[in-house]
């Protein structure tokens, strides 16, 4: 196997910028730059020289082989991060021979091929380096820690426990078993399909931590959605105009809520109207609104816009509460009253959703989970035939097992490799 080096900082001027090199000739490779090695796991300062002239003064680590990351011989080079060091130090590697830049997310492949990772974690990895919310990281650090791959080493010993008993009957058809194992099979596979069912309705909530909430602001025209999503963003955001019908398409603000990730969409005014224009940005704000989390409804005195039907859920408030002439409650986005009330209710109701989050982040798991689930359904319906289609559900487990081993890669995922490893950057 090659040996790899890339740097794993992020690139421009820093205080420093760390080089990593993972692969047979790393040890021999910084040994020739720096000298001699520090025990492995014990930071050392060195002169790295290269054809006699020093490039760097360097903070060398070592990694042992089956103690790294990759699983493989590492060397970690800390150097100054000007621009001018570390392209002489990575052009110096790439001189030796049998060193090779390494590709977008080719350390963590290895980690995954050497067994240090399954493939949920590898996914949990790249989360965590995404993340931009305190949920974010959590629910990452949870999927990178091995949660996925303990939720599947749980559900596989309940299916080889159930294709166990199964595979007595078919064994032993001729004969008497002494056992009737059908009532623990259906036990098994039901309690299993139950589990895996609440796991997909969690899957649903972690993946909005994932990729964020989405709270859509509604209300008729010039109730003040537009000066709100200002407010909030802390930004001139969206045109704000004293002239109704202003907004036209959707808006989009990102933002951190109490660590929940929140995207705010501020919509066109909800009214009857002729013009074709505002008549389509009105459609397009009702069919993302439908679609969000969390509705805020700006109301004009008591009203209720008739367009659109409040959720239970949903946030029902008066708007520019500025102009209500001392009345109390609503919210103002010009003043800001009633704002730090407006976004308690909003994080307690998304944070009240995201307490539901399973471990399932992505849709290949969910789609893992439910054909596991109609694998398992079909062999409860079979179980429950009798001895005389035993067959039919053992292999209806089989699909299942191989369908939540896919989770965590313990079965041929080579098409999914390409596509998982093509967001990650070239040090990781």
């Amino acid at each position: 196997m090659d040996t790899i080096f890339a740097l794993a900082s992020a690139r421009g001027k820093a205080g420093v910028a760390v080089v990593r090199l993972s692969g047979p000739l790393a040890h021999k490779v910084v040994g020739e730059l720096a000298g001699c090695l520090p025990k492995p796991r014990q930071a050392s300062l060195r002169k790295l020289r290269w054809q006699g002239e020093v490039l760097d003064e360097a903070i060398v680590v070592v990694f042992a082989e089956g103690a790294s990351f990759t699983g493989e011989a590492v060397c970690e080079l800390h150097l100054h991060g000007g621009a001018a060091t570390v392209s002489c130090v990575t052009r110096a590697l790439s001189e030796q021979p049998g060193m090779r830049l390494a590709e977008p997310g080719e350390f963590t492949r290895r980690a995954l091929a050497n067994g240090n990772l399954d493939l949920a974690q590898v996914e949990g990895l790249a989360d965590v380096i995404d993340a931009e919310t305190e949920a974010q990281r959590r629910q990452a650090m949870r999927v990178l820690s091995g949660a996925v791959r303990t939720r599947v080493e749980g559900w596989r010993r309940d299916l080889v426990r159930a294709a166990a008993l199964i595979a007595a009957t078919i064994d032993f058809a001729d004969e008497d078993v002494p056992v009737d194992v059908g009532p623990e099979v259906t036990a098994l596979l039901q309690n299993l399909a139950d589990e895996l069912a609440i796991e997909v309705a969690g899957g649903k909530m972690a993946e909005r931590i994932r990729d964020g909430f989405e709270v859509a602001i509604l209300g008729a025209p010039n109730s003040g959605k537009s000066t709100l999503l200002n407010r909030l963003a802390g930004r001139e955001a969206a045109i704000v105009s004293e002239y109704a019908g202003t907004t036209r398409d959707v808006i989009e603000v990102r933002m951190d809520l109490q660590g929940l990730p929140v995207t705010l969409l501020d919509t066109a005014g909800l009214r009857e109207t002729a013009d074709p224009v505002e008549e389509i940005g009105i459609n397009r704000g009702l069919a993302r609104a439908r679609d969000a989390d969390l509705r805020v409804f700006l109301l004009d005195g008591d009203g209720t816009p008739d367009l659109v039907e409040p959720g239970e859920d949903d946030i029902r408030i008066r708007g520019k509460s500025d102009l209500s002439g001392g009345m109390s409650g609503g919210v103002s986005g010009l003043t800001g009253d009633g704002l730090d009330g407006l976004i308690a209710g909003i994080t307690e109701r998304l944070a009240r959703k995201a307490a539901s989050a399973g471990v399932l982040t992505r849709e290949r798991h969910r789609a893992a989970v439910l054909r596991a689930i109609r694998a398992v359904e079909t062999a409860l319906v079979e179980v429950r035939h009798g001895a005389s289609r035993a067959e039919i559900a053992a292999e209806e487990i089989r699909v299942a097992t191989r369908a939540l081993e896919s989770l965590v890669g313990w079965v041929d995922v080579e098409e999914l490799l390409d596509e998982v490893f093509a967001s990650f950057c070239i040090g990781k």
